[in-house]
């Protein structure tokens, strides 16, 4: 059994079983992910997840050191670049984030893994009404993004970049997945 939506498309199925849930601890990997679910903000994730090579190459393999020094022209190329979703705020977010994630005095992966939720303390849930869009702890993380300098980014924004990153483990609970995503 796998979780309803992971099914529906040979590219949610293999998100579903090999990343979604599995721990990320690099910038670069929190960096995408954070970028990704900001991009996805009001469209499919099957969109984003089907963009997600053009994401790579548009926004430099999500290096953040690149990312950063991206200008104006380079958010106006960005704009014409059909491989990815041209939204002006979100490519502007993106920048932003590159540069508040250089501006960092803590490392983004002890930051953002600082609001991890204790694993035992919410039992697995049993279907997709009993997962949250936000939590307490993703509107802290929110929060405290946003004071390091980050933009686009709420509490459902970064409560799914904690689902896609493992800091909280969202696999239903007879999911064959959620055994491996527990390794957070």
């Amino acid at each position: 059994m796998r979780c309803p939506w992971g099914v529906s498309t040979p590219d949610y199925l293999a998100y579903h079983d090999d990343e979604w849930g599995r721990p990320v601890r690099d910038t670069v990997g929190l960096f995408e992910r954070l970028s990704l679910e900001a991009f996805q903000s009001g469209l499919s994730w099957l969109t984003i997840l089907r963009k997600r090579a053009g994401f790579r190459r548009a926004f430099a393999g999500f290096d953040p050191a690149v990312v950063a020094g991206f200008g104006a022209d380079d958010a106006d190329r960005l704009m014409t670049d059909a491989s990815i979703v041209r939204n002006r705020r979100k490519i502007d977010a993106t920048i932003a984030n590159a540069r508040a994630i250089l501006a960092l005095q803590t490392p983004l992966a002890g930051l953002v893994w600082s609001f991890r939720p204790d694993p035992s303390a919410r039992p697995a849930p049993r279907t997709l009404a009993d997962v949250a869009a936000t939590t307490p702890e993703s509107v802290a993380l929110a929060k405290a993004l946003r004071k390091q300098g980050f933009v686009f980014v709420g509490p459902t924004t970064a409560y799914a970049m904690m689902q896609a990153c493992g800091l909280v483990n969202d696999h239903l609970v007879d999911c064959v997945a959620r055994a491996a995503a527990a390794g957070g």
